[in-house]
């Protein structure tokens, strides 16, 4: 999994990026990120981890304390005013005017935008806010919307014209699940038509749903970046085995070399011993460990059955992004919200 920066089709880049604020706290502390073009990259880690500083580093709204960023080839804050037409943002939720339309909020952002042709106007905020699916909302005041309906208005604001790349922070916070899909889809067509989409989230299953690639951040550093499927593949799987009789199975187990057991209803997970393989094909040989190395999965099922376990269910579980976020923090996180 790469670990820095330097491609020439990233788009967005940073090199030794930090941020310290007054006081000593250290938001960021040299972060090295490249994002590639056409990708839409997951910009995960707990709240107050330094996603949104870095994010305003990288959009020019505060200066680093040192390092350097770059989005889409440009040096920032210095070349701000270029790249920015370039860029759609959306950070911390829309700031909207409740007592305007939908509509009205969208022709006030679109004459705001010194590049933006007002005679093509009308035509531009229509088809922004049919590709987030307000058409039908546009009449309505802004105070009348729902949170998800608000966040789809900020995307439409982002979109009124075209886009390069786009910077959403955290933009499913606070919505309830119906909310959350409705975002998701969105982005996912955003992205189908080829826009780098860069999203910050604390949401695991947020980044796995929506994302190709992701980077984690841990108490201001970076913990790591590659693609979603990397991630996950970097850390082993865990065994799982369904079946009424949950002691005897943890106790067998153990027994076998199995750590990090759990038991719930019906179930057993565990830890598989380091270099186990998998699964062989044919017949398990009963009770042996394979020569100077730990049980496989077949010899697991025979310690199990010579026991008299009922097995319902057995076998090695894909590591999913969270155990990979585990693995690499040692903390819990949050999931889906």
């Amino acid at each position: 999994m790469a670990d820095a920066a330097g491609s020439s089709e990233a788009v967005v880049e940073t090199t030794g990026l930090t941020k310290r604020y007054r006081g000593g706290q250290l938001a960021v502390d040299g972060l090295d990120l490249a994002v590639p073009r056409g990708s839409v990259f997951g910009f995960l880690g707990p709240n107050g981890s330094g996603k949104t500083t870095t994010i305003r580093m990288l959009l020019g709204l505060i200066e680093p304390t040192r390092g350097a960023a770059r989005l889409l080839g440009e040096p920032m804050p210095r070349a701000a005013r270029r790249v920015l037409p370039r860029v759609g943002a959306l950070i911390e939720g829309p700031a909207l005017y409740g007592f305007l339309s939908g509509r009205d909020n969208l022709l006030r952002y679109d004459a705001a935008d010194p590049d933006a042709d007002p005679r093509t106007r009308r035509t531009r905020v229509g088809e922004a806010l049919e590709r987030v699916g307000l058409t039908s909302a546009a009449g309505r005041k802004a105070r009348a919307y729902s949170l998800g309906m608000k966040q789809r208005l900020g995307l439409a604001a982002a979109l009124l014209q075209p886009r390069e790349l786009l910077v959403l922070d955290e933009p499913t916070n606070g919505l309830d699940p119906q909310g959350m899909r409705e975002i998701r889809t969105l982005i996912r067509g955003l992205a189908a038509d080829g826009r780098t989409v860069f999203l910050s989230s604390h949401l695991l299953d947020e980044i796995e749903q929506v994302c190709t690639h992701t980077a984690v951040m841990h108490r201001g550093k970076l913990v790591t970046q590659g693609t979603v499927a990397e991630m996950s593949a970097g850390v082993r799987g865990r065994l799982a085995v369904g079946t009424p009789d949950t002691a005897e199975t943890a106790r067998i187990l153990k027994e076998q070399g199995v750590t990090g057991i759990t038991v719930a209803e019906g179930r057993v997970t565990g830890d598989l011993p380091a270099d186990a393989p998998p699964a062989t094909t044919g017949t398990a040989v009963p009770n042996r460990q394979r020569p100077g190395g730990p049980p496989d999965l077949a010899d697991l099922n025979a310690a199990l059955v010579r026991a008299g376990v009922r097995v319902r269910a057995f076998g090695r579980q894909d590591a999913s992004l969270e155990d990979a976020f585990v693995a690499l923090t040692g903390e819990g996180f949050d999931v889906a919200g």
